[in-house]
């Protein structure tokens, strides 16, 4: 067995491993909205006595949800906006949030990109051409976009030619907004008795909007430079 197969080997188990232990012990059950509402007192009390470790600790456990696409992204972010409030929270949710999708793409491209490149190749060649011509316009509107699963990005993505540190700075500007809607509800998570509210309507259409307005701008752009007639140098 050559040491790349291992090291991917390793890799597979130690998800499985860690995603196993997080059913087996239902740690679910610590990323509802009622539990984290009951003891929103308790983290207050802790974020006031050792803020530094308590944001640490939070940002180490919403990476390893984020990598490893459990359930919980959500009632995290609600639960950061209470705790951390608004600016503080924002910024600790924007980058953990990022650095756990850009694990989670970075795994997928080192365990499958070999393989679906193989029995894919054809598909994904269309896809690494769409990448090249929309890079990083491309990515910022699925990311802007709430109806596409985070976790399916980061693993579609993953098996792209799009380098990781672009992955990781788009994700980190198209992200920005659902999560400071996000954060901002849960500053009022004592009213909040449902996730269905906070993203509505009218808010996911203008997610839409704004994530395709890169997208037709360039568009419209090179459509009027292919019409533009190019000027010829004179001769005399």
């Amino acid at each position: 067995m050559n040491s790349t197969l291992l090291k991917r080997l390793v890799i597979i188990l130690a998800g499985i491993i860690a995603v196993a232990l997080f059913y087996y012990f239902d740690l679910k059950q610590y990323l509802t909205l009622s539990y984290i509402k009951e003891s929103q007192e308790y983290f207050q009390q802790l974020y006031a006595e050792n803020s530094l470790l308590v944001i640490s600790v939070y940002m180490a456990i919403y990476i390893a949800v984020t990598a490893l696409s459990l359930p919980g992204a959500v009632i995290m972010t609600l639960a950061g906006g209470a705790l951390f409030g608004l600016v503080v929270g924002t910024i600790v949710i924007s980058f953990a949030s990022t650095i756990g999708a850009t694990i989670a793409c970075a795994v997928s491209r080192y365990l499958l990109r070999d393989s679906a490149q193989g029995k894919f190749g054809d598909k994904l060649a269309a896809i690494n051409k769409g990448i090249e011509e929309e890079g990083a316009f491309y990515l910022f509107t699925v990311r802007l976009i709430p109806v596409f699963p985070f976790f399916i990005i980061n693993l579609l993505l993953g098996l792209t030619k799009m380098p990781l540190i672009t992955y990781f700075w788009v994700s980190q500007l198209g992200m920005l907004p659902g999560t400071m809607v996000y954060v901002n509800a849960g500053k009022e998570l004592a009213k909040i008795d449902s996730l269905g509210g906070i993203l509505s309507p009218g808010l996911i259409a203008s997610f839409v909007i704004l994530g395709l307005f890169p997208i037709t701008v360039k568009k419209i752009m090179g459509f009027f430079r292919k019409k533009k007639t190019p000027v010829q140098p004179g001769g005399n």
